[in-house]
This record gives C-alpha cells, structure tokens and sequence, in this order.
C-alpha cells in the first residue's frame, strides 16, 4: 500500500493560522495506559527507522489523556491522544470549545479487559460475569433487597470458589479500561442476577445502580500504571488484576489469565469474539499539527504501516488484535488523509 497519501499544506495552514509554532522538535502524545505500550512501540521503530527523536509518550489514561489533548492546538499541547474507548460527546465538545477542531481517529485494534493472577496461584479460576459482578459491585442484591455488598470471601460468592479473601486491584475512574470494564463486566455481569433480569429492571436502571465499584477494600484503585498491579500481583498471589490484555501478554512469564465464562483471554478469543470482555483501542491527532510539528506526518505514517497494524505485524507481536484487511485498509485511508471524525452521538 503507498504511503503517500499525507497532503497537509492546507493543514499546516490551519495551525500556522492557529498560532501553531514548530519550535518543539519531538513529538508529544497522551493518553491510555493500554494503548501506551503499542504507541511506544510505534515510537521505537519510527526512531530507528527515521533517525529521529523518540516522541515523547505519555501514560495519563484515557480521560485525563482527553483533557490535556482537547486543551488546545500550539506547542505547548500534545498532538496525539491514545484512548481504551471512543472520545465521548463531552469531549469532542470541549475540543471544539477550545479550537481542536479538526482531528482524525484511528480505530488500531481490539483487546481484552483481562483479569489476572500469579502463576503460584495453581486454581483454575474460571468465572461468570454474574460473580465478577457479585465480588466488585457496590450494591448487590442480600435477601430479595439492593444493599451495601457484604461479600469478603471468593466462596460467599459461590462455594466452589477458593475460601481466600477478594482482593482486586484494577484503574482508577479516569482510565478508559475502568470505562470499559465497568460497561462490558460490571453491566454485563449484573444483568445477570436473577434479581435484576427476573425484576424486569431496565438498562436505564442497571446503569444507574450497577455502575459503582465498591469502596470497602476488596477493590483497590491502582492508578495508571498497570505494571504497578502487575508487581502487586507477584507479591500476593491471591490477588486478581484488571488491565488491558497487552499487559497480561507481556508477563505471561508471571501471571495466568482468569477464564471468563468458560474463555481464556487470548488473541484468538478476542478476535473471535468467544472471550466477553473485549474492546477497541484508538488513537486521536491533530490535523493542525501536521506539516508542522516535524516529523509528525512520518510518525502517522509509521503507526498505519502494514509493519505496524497487520495480523502479525509488530504490534500484535505486542497483543493487539489486528483489524480485518479490508477494515485496516479503509482506516489507513482516512487517517493518511486526514479525514476529520464527526461529532460522537
């Protein structure tokens, strides 16, 4: 496929236009902390290919990523936003408010929203979404009604559970992996109870009293850095970890994935669509900044190689599930482009 596509004089206009300066030299990205390890690795092979300075990456998370990218175009703003989940309504509104305008987005791949254990753990643990939810949930149904979660021990939840105390440590509410984890487990999961599906409860209702993690210990907010849970981990072999499936990927060597109804999370089961817990990752760019910032256009360019985005390229070497050819084709097109998203509903 040709990579020539980057025609960006009328998008260097726009940023000279804008007050966009070049006196920054490396490239300057934010964003998720699971998409961070393919974006670096983007990084990585456009420095060794091209010479130039490494850019500049950024763990944030996918709502704090947003924020910093939505503040504005110029120097002293990132180019680049990576995200676990599509930009919200709110965030495109605040990009525009403040001059953010025009902006492509990269649909890269899919993960999975793993959980994990130590290897020394020697369970096998396989559980439902009903009981992830029953184990994290704030409220819970106790006795036919909605109360504070009593539960403390894996067994309480189900007696062929081990008789070890729940202890998960997971990302904080700024993470897209805690936005996705709470809409495709937590939601998912409560659905679920028969208390909720036999109670004729709506969606509406489930997002509203399904949606908060609790509070009393058994979960534990672990910020952004998902090799923070990964140490913590190795260190209690009892604990499960939530964290994007790339993490998991690389420290196969140290942990062991929890079935999920049954499925394993793997590249194949994410990609088939048979492990429940899975989701697409993006990344998000200035066009203002292209043709400006430099070596901007050849980073892009880097990220949607075939090298790059490719069943069996060097990202999912990395644990990213690549897209579909025909779906990757139409992304490279766009984004090489620069084809502005439209407004999220």
């Amino acid at each position: 496929m040709s990579f020539t596509k980057l025609s960006v004089s009328a998008l260097a206009l726009v940023a000279v236009s804008a007050t966009t300066a070049a006196a920054r030299d490396e490239i300057r990205i934010v964003g998720s902390s699971t998409v961070f390890p393919y974006t670096q690795a983007v990084a990585e092979q456009f420095s060794n290919n091209t010479g130039a300075a490494s850019p500049i990456v950024e763990s944030t998370g996918t709502g704090g990523g947003m924020k910093i990218f939505c503040g504005g175009i110029g120097e002293s703003h990132p180019d680049i936003t990576g995200a676990s989940r599509a930009m919200k309504a709110s965030e495109y509104e605040l990009c525009q408010k403040n001059g953010v305008t025009d902006v492509s987005e990269a649909l890269i791949g899919f993960d999975g929203l793993s959980m994990a254990i130590s290897r020394s753990n020697d369970y096998d643990w396989n559980l439902t979404l009903g009981e992830i939810y029953l184990a994290l949930g704030a409220q819970v149904p106790v006795d036919g009604e909605w109360k504070d979660n009593p539960y403390k021990m894996w067994n309480e939840i189900n007696a062929d559970l081990p008789a070890v105390e729940i202890l998960a440590y997971g990302p904080p509410p700024t993470s897209g992996t805690r936005d996705a984890f709470v809409e495709l487990a937590m939601h998912a999961g409560c659905e679920e109870l028969a208390y909720v599906h036999d109670g004729g409860f709506d969606g509406k209702w489930v997002k509203e009293n399904c949606s908060r993690m609790r509070t009393d210990g058994p979960f534990v907010e672990a910020g952004e850095n998902d090799n923070l849970i990964v140490q913590r981990l190795e260190a209690d072999s009892n604990a499960v970890g939530i964290f994007g499936y790339s993490f998991l990927y690389e420290n196969l060597d140290k942990l062991k994935g929890v079935k999920i109804e049954g499925v394993a999370p793997s590249t194949d089961t994410i990609a088939d669509k048979s492990y429940p817990v899975s989701r697409p990752l993006y990344f998000y760019v200035k066009n203002a900044h292209r043709g400006v910032i430099p070596n901007l256009n050849e980073f892009i360019e880097e990220y949607m190689s075939d090298d790059a985005l490719e069943a069996g390229g060097y990202l999912s070497e990395r644990g990213l599930v690549a897209l579909s050819d025909d779906r990757r084709i139409e992304l490279q097109d766009a984004v090489l482009d620069g084809k502005p998203m439209t407004a999220p509903n």
